[in-house]
């Protein structure tokens, strides 16, 4: 049984929440949780770099000069891989790093990294984050009163809310996420979870819609 505090936006204790661990994922695999980082990094490369050939390089084919009776050592054209401003002998060329993991595989990834968040203590959870107008410093009055404001979180709203995004786009180190955009590399790469109570009933199949 997980037993987790409910806090409200100024820091106080105002409830508990509980569930089974099993709600989530039924363990978590290290392995698992690699191979899906990885992945998700592999995306990110861009894979644009590439350089030039002699054959794409700018300049005459013509041999510089004659084979023989100069006095030096034969040469051929000026795009030639051993001449400066020369094309690349194996030159790079632009490559997709990316690929993709079995959804199913990547979906209980996500849930694991959760649920290791729960594990490790690095969850918050707050009972509600409503705002009317978009308002970067409301934000920063709640992280600074649940004691987040120096560390990396990654905000869990229940759904895609555009005035808290906008709210907290500017905070340096805060990533916005409504549960169901939720991944493993996210829910990993940032330091503190912050959950509101209606997200994680998401999580768990909770939610009334």
């Amino acid at each position: 049984m997980i037993s987790v505090a409910i806090q409200d936006k100024a820091g106080k204790e105002v409830g508990k929440y509980e569930f089974e661990a099993t709600e989530l994922a039924g363990g978590i695999n290290r392995q698992l949780l690699h191979d899906v980082v990885v992945m998700y990094e592999a995306n990110k490369r861009i894979g644009s770099s590439k350089t030039k050939t002699r054959g794409e390089v700018r300049g005459s084919t013509a041999k510089l000069y004659r084979q023989k009776g100069t006095g030096r050592a034969r040469a051929g054209s000026s795009r030639t891989p051993v001449r400066r401003g020369g094309g690349h002998t194996f030159a790079k060329r632009p490559k997709d790093w990316s690929y993709r993991l079995p959804k199913k595989a990547v979906k209980l990834a996500t849930r694991m990294a959760i649920l290791s968040k729960f594990e490790d203590e690095q969850v918050t959870l707050i009972d509600e984050l409503a705002m009317e107008v978009p308002k970067t410093k409301e934000v920063t009055s709640v992280l600074k009163a649940l004691g987040l404001s120096e560390t990396s979180c990654l905000l869990t709203i229940d759904q895609h809310d555009p005035v808290v995004w906008k709210s907290a786009r500017n905070i340096e180190k805060v990533q916005v996420s409504p549960a169901a955009d939720l991944n493993a590399y996210d829910v990993l790469h940032q330091r503190q979870m912050v959950l509101t109570k209606s997200a994680l009933d998401r999580l768990l199949g909770r939610a009334e819609d």
